[in-house]
């Protein structure tokens, strides 16, 4: 593994242990050259998975464009980006078990039942680009959509 810091190309594991809940191996890493030291994450990498578009094409799967989308929907909210990045893994995790090919409509309605739960404001905002909307009715209905989930049964 090659220095982050001065590109030396033998650095030394200091130490191992589970993360993500088993799903990847943590190693904190030291180089012997410059001392600096850094961390990273082994994980299996899974079967490719590919999403279908609304046009008919299709692309491999990009957990970067799930991150970008929430972060723009949740710019100025509280929202931190490991959360961010928790939503995009889970939401991979959860479209992964569809098999090996998936729609983006899929994708986005995932997206939009994980948002709902870290930011009320992110999700409208991202409901309002994913669902198209064109008038303030639209708003209003996405709202009282959330309001009657949100309220006990």
């Amino acid at each position: 593994m090659q220095c982050p810091s001065c590109r030396h190309h033998d650095t030394k594991v200091i130490d191992s242990r589970a993360a993500h809940d088993g799903a990847a191996i943590r190693r904190r890493r030291a180089c012997p050259e410059c001392s600096y030291r850094f961390t990273t994450f082994e994980r299996i990498e899974g079967a490719a998975l590919t999403v279908l578009k609304s046009n008919g094409r299709s692309e491999p799967f990009d957990r970067a464009k799930i991150v970008r989308g929430v972060l723009a929907a949740s710019k100025g909210r509280p929202v931190g980006l490991a959360s961010i990045e928790a939503l995009a893994e889970d939401v991979e995790d959860e479209v992964r078990l569809d098999g090996p090919e998936t729609s983006s409509s899929r994708i986005g309605l995932v997206v939009l039942e994980h948002l709902r739960r870290l930011d009320e404001v992110a999700y409208v905002r991202f409901a309002s680009v994913y669902k198209d909307f064109d008038a303030a009715a639209d708003f209003q209905r996405e709202i009282a959509l959330l309001d009657k989930s949100a309220s006990p049964s």
